[in-house]
């Protein structure tokens, strides 16, 4: 297959959502996942309108063992990978940081950190062969500019922001580009959660920020260690 593979995480709503959708619109075969396997259904139907084909991977975050079998199951079935956008995240609880419980900790740096370390090895490999892979990381301003019961959220947040940097930095003589995106708060469902009484539609849509994620996943894109305020 010669066509440029691009992997997806979070792609059921919301931002992953619209990257997946301008990525096939490209001519890219997105191999998309979400938890819930409707909304990838919807997805593929979508992207079965522009003319192109999805490959769906229903897939819990927080099931380790899943996320280490990507690398090698696209292997198998592609030989390649040439893209990869981590989009996916989960909010958590907004509480004080003494309130904070065990399993709410847990699972959200499963999503927001532990993920990423994990698509890095899984997926890693196969975009350092990639004779142009390039891989985005969503992050937030909460990574580095902490805020008063967000510390859960934050601090898992900054932790990928760390390691992505970090990555991009061992990567820096190999054609692998590796950047990180901060887009401004959108009309998703975990700003919903994050700010219930928010008029949303007073928020612009992830849409409009699909485009200038995917640019970072053009071959041309030179930028490397980058963190892209959209």
């Amino acid at each position: 297959m010669t066509q440029r593979i691009a992997l997806v995480t979070g792609a059921g709503r919301g931002l992953g959502n619209a990257v997946a959708l301008e990525l096939a619109r490209r001519g890219v075969h997105v191999v998309a996942t979400s938890r819930t396997p409707g909304a990838l259904e919807a997805l593929d139907d979508a992207i079965r309108a522009l003319g192109q084909e999805a490959t769906l991977l229903p897939l819990d975050l927080t099931e380790s063992a899943e996320i280490d079998q990507i690398g090698p199951s696209l292997y198998a079935r592609f030989g390649r990978l040439d893209i990869l956008v981590h989009a996916a995240a989960t909010l958590g609880t907004l509480t004080p940081a003494h309130h904070i419980t065990e399993h709410d900790w847990t699972q959200t740096f499963a999503v927001n950190a532990a993920a990423a370390w994990r698509l890095i090895r899984t997926a890693g490999p196969l975009l350092l062969a990639a004779q142009a892979g390039r891989a985005v990381f969503v992050t937030d301003a909460r990574a580095t500019h902490p805020r008063a019961f967000w510390g859960t959220y934050g601090a898992s947040k900054a932790a990928q922001h760390n390691l992505v940097l970090a990555w991009a930095g061992e990567t820096e003589s190999t054609p692998l580009r590796i950047n990180l995106v901060e887009p401004p708060p959108m009309a998703t469902r975990l700003r919903r959660f994050a700010m219930p009484g928010e008029d949303q539609e007073t928020l612009p849509k992830p849409a409009q920020f699909a485009p200038a994620i995917a640019d970072l996943c053009e071959p041309g894109e030179l930028r490397h260690g980058a963190v892209v305020r959209l």
